[in-house]
């Protein structure tokens, strides 16, 4: 339940109407809530062969591309809305696909689970890494390539140039607007290049 709050969430940040382009849409889900309730259109971009088909089975737009190669066949603002939404923490390459989110698209918004949340600081101070709804990987066979805070992400976008148009935790489908780095399992970004 929970999972389709926070896409509804994240939906709101979305204008209607918006051409997306949703960097590791995943099934599609994302995309398919946004054509139908918010009419955009666009595509998913997507690398595993299941996702991509329950894309197509969903009637969203999907192509076939590993993002830690990058985005150069988009040119720039050729994009509403970039979206990357739990696609960041997998990537290699995640200072340059932030770079490219603001290029190809005229704004970013961003969503990833924020490792400083109030119950992971409890198992590390437990001396474990933590397990949750959030984080439901052990250290030893989590997908993810890094992990990362609200705070360090503020951070990354200020020495990247990027202004923060609005950001705010989600727990459990609500929106974290106090103390988002410690009360929120995820945190969401809404970006852009500064001018």
């Amino acid at each position: 339940m929970s999972e389709h709050v926070n896409l509804q969430a994240i939906a709101r940040l979305v204008p209607e109407g918006s051409r997306v382009l949703d960097l590791g849409c995943g099934d599609g889900a994302l995309l398919d809530y946004l054509q139908k309730n918010r009419q955009c259109t666009g595509y998913g971009v997507e690398i595993d062969d299941h996702n991509i088909q329950a894309c197509i089975q969903r009637g969203v737009n999907v192509i076939q591309l590993n993002l830690d190669e990058g985005l150069a066949m988009f040119a720039d603002q050729s994009f509403d809305v970039v979206l990357q939404i739990d696609t960041l923490q997998h990537l290699r390459n995640a200072e340059v696909m932030l770079r490219e989110t603001v290029r190809v698209g005229r704004t970013g918004i961003l969503a990833f689970p924020n490792f400083a949340h109030w119950p992971n600081r409890m198992s590390i101070l437990n001396g474990r890494m933590p397990v949750t709804k959030r984080l439901p990987y052990e250290w030893y066979d989590t997908p993810n390539i890094r992990v990362g805070t609200f705070a360090d992400f503020a951070q990354l976008a200020n020495k990247n140039d990027l202004k923060i148009l609005d950001s705010f935790g989600l727990q459990e489908g609500q929106e974290v607007r106090l103390w988002p780095n410690l009360m929120a399992g995820t945190a969401v970004f809404k970006l852009q290049r500064a001018r």
